[in-house]
């Protein structure tokens, strides 16, 4: 017998793995099908803030060694990992944020890792400067494109809840990095306009237990690179809308900030606040849906449709295109955490990585 009109899930979607311990944020699917998560250290005190999915196990990646860092600043171990991405090459990328339980980061921490999947060895390490990776700074997600310059350029969100946000630009080669769009609009959270995102039927606000709830201020976020590498899209954390910005102005650390600021375009209201952003080599760009329990997609065309709806996404957190042509999301019910609920942790475990088939593969710029 069907249910009640309105709430049967659309699309498929498969568990791929149930996490019993820490809630998980990133994922990532190599080209030879390996899967790569990752923990960040706000609380649950993770083993291992990488890890690797084998045979239905975590596992410290690339070793328990990396995983064990000797403070905050710690430039040859991960700090707090807030996701990983595995690049056109097929190479692991790890975005350290260096800020366990969203501390002020120092020198060292903050860092873009690159891992050698053949010899599962760190190949590079990539520290940013106090001036990139500022003490406010929350170094959130990563693309790629490595046909820029002679190694590629790598493009991050700065989510920052407290100081400025804005895209990080980063060198492969020289290891050189420089923000972009500091402080811009297009990468604030949205309270101040009245956003007030309703996820499980409850208004989201940072709630202590002893005071007053305030609107959360996360900012830039989800990030995704256009299948033609031309436009970078981004999105607030706490904003039903999103933005792009040409990648050629990125690129030119030359250019007057202003110049790159010309370029960002007002890509709409898109009915969803959104942790995740992803692209597939179709054209089409995907968007968590955290107030909806849903993954959405926009085409090429400007029209947007529904991927996935299904009760069991709670807070559908990051995906990853992979080229098994299969999207997989991460679903980690972070609004439940006691932050949000007056000092209650209202996190229900499992959490979860699922995935749904797509009929496309990853943007591979190389």
């Amino acid at each position: 017998m069907s249910g009640p009109v309105g709430v049967e899930p659309v699309g498929e979607l498969e568990l791929v793995h149930a996490f019993t311990g820490p809630m998980p944020t990133g994922v990532t699917v190599s080209h030879t099908g390996r899967i790569f998560v990752n923990f960040p250290q706000w609380g649950d005190q993770p083993p291992a803030t990488v890890a690797e999915l084998r045979d239905g196990r975590e596992v410290a990646y690339p070793d328990e060694r990396w995983n064990s860092p000797s403070g905050d600043d710690d430039a040859q171990a991960f700090v707090s990992v807030q996701s990983v991405v595995v690049d056109p090459a097929d190479r692991l990328w790890v975005v350290d944020t260096g800020s366990p339980m969203m501390r002020p980061t120092r020198p060292g921490g903050p860092k873009l890792v690159r891992v050698d999947l053949t010899t599962d060895t760190v190949a590079q390490v990539i520290t940013f400067p106090p001036e990139v990776a500022l003490p406010t700074s929350y170094l959130n997600d990563v693309r790629f494109d490595l046909r820029r310059g002679s190694a590629g350029l790598a493009y991050l969100t700065d989510s920052a809840m407290t100081g400025p946000n804005g895209i990080v630009v980063v060198d492969l080669h020289s290891g050189r990095s420089w923000r972009r769009l500091h402080d811009h609009p297009s990468t604030k959270a949205d309270p101040l306009h009245g956003y007030l995102p309703v996820v499980e039927g409850r208004p989201l606000l940072q709630r202590p237990p002893d005071g007053p709830p305030k609107p959360l201020t996360f900012g830039s976020d989800g990030i995704a690179i256009s299948a033609d590498g031309s436009r970078l899209y981004y999105c607030a954390l706490m904003s039903r809308r999103w933005h792009s910005v040409s990648t050629d102005a990125l690129a030119d650390a030359s250019l007057p900030e202003q110049e790159v600021a010309d370029t960002v375009i007002d890509e709409g209201d898109k009915g969803a606040g959104s942790d995740g952003l992803e692209s597939d080599d179709a054209g089409r760009l995907y968007l968590t849906a955290y107030e909806q329990n849903a993954v959405l997609r926009r085409l090429p065309d400007g029209q947007f449709e529904t991927v996935v709806h299904d009760p069991r996404l709670l807070w559908p957190d990051t995906m990853s295109v992979a080229v098994d042509r299969h999207l997989y999301v991460t679903a980690n019910q972070l609004h439940r955490q006691a932050d949000y609920q007056g000092g209650q942790d209202l996190r229900r475990k499992p959490y979860a990585l699922f995935r749904t088939p797509i009929d496309a593969g990853p943007v591979l710029l190389r």
